[in-house]
């Protein structure tokens, strides 16, 4: 069985992938890994980056569907869609269930929102939305993470949007 990370399709435009096989994936995103700096850890080459190994400051393109496990990410000097802005984590524990999980994520993407972007949530013209656990993430693979990602919903956007002010 293949562990994913869902994000909220009503939240986020369409960034994600609704898996049916790996060959899906591979032909949607292409079968090469994303590439990193050894010494930073950015991005230097895009390429498919697993769900699990995505950071904040990593930036990816949209896709379709409600559940991933792998992203299409992009140097963030590239034209891009997502950029990861803070993680938070999920206490141990039995699965709280979907409610509680995008509870959390909801309240600590927003509350970390206007210290990324530079301006509160309410007052910006960016959106945020979130990767988080599954049931099967949470008991299958210990998987706590909550990835915050901000979006412009005009648009790609070209370089990180920490404070851009907007």
């Amino acid at each position: 069985m293949r562990l994913h990370r869902i994000i909220p399709a009503a939240a986020l435009v369409s960034s994600v992938i609704l898996l049916g096989g790996c060959s899906t994936i591979t032909n949607l995103i292409g079968g090469d890994q994303a590439v990193r700096d050894a010494d930073t850890g950015q991005v230097t080459e895009s390429g498919k980056a697993d769900a699990f190994t995505i950071k904040v400051g990593d930036c990816f393109n949209d896709q379709s569907g409600e559940q991933i496990s792998d992203v299409p990410a992009v140097p963030c000097t590239d034209p891009h869609d997502n950029e990861v802005y803070y993680d938070l984590t999920m206490p141990a524990g039995d699965y709280p269930g979907d409610s509680a999980v995008t509870d959390a994520a909801e309240k600590g993407c927003g509350d970390a929102f206007s210290t990324f972007v530079g301006v509160p949530y309410e007052e910006s013209t960016l959106e945020f939305s979130y990767l988080f656990p599954t049931k099967d993430s949470w008991e299958g693979a210990d998987d706590r993470l909550i990835s915050c990602i901000v979006y412009d919903r005009s648009g790609k956007v070209t370089g990180s949007l920490a404070g851009a002010a907007r």
